[in-house]
């Protein structure tokens, strides 16, 4: 309905208006309704729930149902509940001054009541944005009922001359206050148990009782919660009763494959720097990333139950970006593109959201972040080049054999972190066989992205065992497998004689 709300200042304006009162679900209802036939995005820039979560949220508000969001860390859950205010009414009108956002055609409060009792028609109105209809409240262990539903006020009672028996003395927790809208409690079984059976009659009858007073003040208000599945922590449960009385349980989940993976990634990550520095990310090393984080969703290392946020991924990205933009910096380069050695130092974006078992620990947490980078670097290379691994099978020859005879001649690779862009491509045309492999394979990337790919064949070649490789503290020597090994007894034979 357009209303002009500039001109309805009073209770009786707002009657002559034509404005109706509906609850809080129903007017969500109705404009979801809306929204559907006009085919607008309900919830914009959330990817990959689009024939998941997003249709089941849509089902449950149109069954007026509280919901509550299941799942692991990093899943968007917390985005999704703040968007439900999206499908209120723009503007809302309230008794002005009221703590509750009283109706102005029902109020509840004893302040509201009292107002339109003594002005009657001429009770002030006021207009309240949808964005202040939305009430959030972090579970924590130290939640009170006082915080939630409300308390008794001393000082409020002394102010004013009042006995500890008058409404008016009532101090309103959050929920209250966010009455007529849609309120979100984000770790539900973080909250207490018997704070958790203060929300049951809000759940069920939709009132709230405070202390000792008999009056019970109905509330119209959508409750909203996300938690992880109960076996991810034993930090709480969410009580049985209160289960019961959230009417819709919607499970989310990590992107189901890699490309939704990279355009979360690629939406979310502070890319676009404006700087210095023009960094560009080859498609592969985007893709590397992304398995990253799928490899640790499967990994024996990682903690399953605690999960991998898609957080990991998007710091991973920044952290990526930084490392060649750095690099350009000190080379005093205008551009640069994205290199293997930026994608291993990704691993302080990974170290600290890995939850890792006794296995993991035992590893170290570096460790584990270098191994899931290997295996993702091995497992996206073969999906451009031919397997190193079957091509040792091939009888016509291996395709990757060039590359392997100059690093068999006692040749070896080294490639620091500030390697200019000149010298990176130098020190790669090195290896023989290595640029023209490459431009078979992939034959229309361009040469910053070439050399990148070059560097790539190196790294997947010792992921398949196929090379040595020796990490230093700012550079990556590559060898040939034999000789690394028989350097390796000598080292040992050295350490006899001595």
């Amino acid at each position: 309905m357009n209303i002009d709300i500039d001109n309805i200042e009073s209770l009786g304006q707002l009657k002559r208006s034509g404005w109706e009162s509906i609850s809080v679900k129903e007017e969500i209802r109705q404009n979801l309704i809306q929204k559907l036939r006009k085919d607008e995005p309900l919830f914009p820039d959330i990817l990959g729930y689009e024939h998941t979560v997003i249709p089941q949220l849509q089902h449950a508000l149109l069954s007026k149902h509280d919901i509550i969001l299941l799942g692991l860390r990093g899943q968007a859950k917390t985005r999704m509940l703040r968007m439900m205010v999206n499908f209120l009414d723009e503007f809302m009108p309230i008794i002005k001054d009221s703590e509750i956002n009283d109706d102005p055609f029902n109020p509840v409060s004893k302040y509201a009541r009292d107002r339109v009792e003594e002005e009657g028609d001429s009770t002030p109105i006021e207009w309240i944005h949808r964005s202040e209809r939305y009430g959030e409240k972090l579970a924590t262990p130290d939640t009170t009922v006082a915080d939630l539903i409300g308390d008794l006020d001393p000082i409020k009672a002394a102010t004013q001359k009042r006995t500890l028996a008058d409404e008016n003395v009532i101090n309103f927790g959050l929920i209250p206050r966010t009455n007529r809208g849609v309120f979100a409690i984000n770790e539900l079984p973080d909250l207490q148990p018997r704070i958790q059976v203060s929300l049951l009659n809000i759940m069920q009858e939709r009132d709230i009782q405070i202390r000792g007073f008999d009056v019970r003040i109905p509330l119209d208000v959508m409750m909203i919660f996300s938690a992880n599945p109960e076996d991810y922590t034993n930090r709480g449960n969410i009580i049985t009763p209160l289960k019961d009385r959230i009417d819709s349980q919607i499970m989310t989940h990590y992107p189901k494959n890699i490309k939704i993976g990279m355009d979360i990634t690629s939406q979310e990550a502070w890319s676009a720097r404006n700087g210095e520095v023009h960094v560009s990310v080859p498609e592969i090393v985007k893709e590397i990333i992304e398995q990253t984080a799928i490899e640790a969703r499967n990994s024996e290392y990682i903690d399953q139950k605690s999960g991998v946020s898609a957080r990991l991924t998007i710091t991973a990205m920044e952290q990526l970006i930084s490392s060649a933009e750095r690099r350009a910096i000190v080379n005093g380069e205008t551009k640069t593109t994205a290199r293997i050695t930026d994608v291993y130092n990704i691993v302080p974006a990974l170290t600290g959201k890995l939850e890792l078992v006794y296995e993991g620990e035992q590893e170290g947490a570096i460790n584990v972040a270098k191994h899931l980078i290997g295996k993702a670097i091995k497992k996206r290379f073969i999906e451009h080049f031919p397997d190193p691994q079957d091509e040792k099978k091939q009888e016509d020859g291996n395709k990757y054999q060039a590359i392997l005879d100059w690093f068999a001649d006692g040749n070896d690779l080294e490639l620091s972190d500030k390697m200019s862009n000149k010298e990176y491509k130098r020190t790669l045309n090195r290896v023989k066989g290595l640029a023209d492999f490459v431009k078979k394979n992939a034959p229309y990337t361009d040469e910053r992205e070439s050399l990148v790919l070059m560097d790539l064949v190196v790294e997947a070649l010792h992921q398949h065992s196929m090379l040595g490789k020796e990490d230093m503290e700012n550079m990556r020597s590559y060898s040939d497998m034999l000789g690394s090994m028989l350097g390796s007894v000598d080292d040992f034979d050295d350490f006899d004689d001595i």
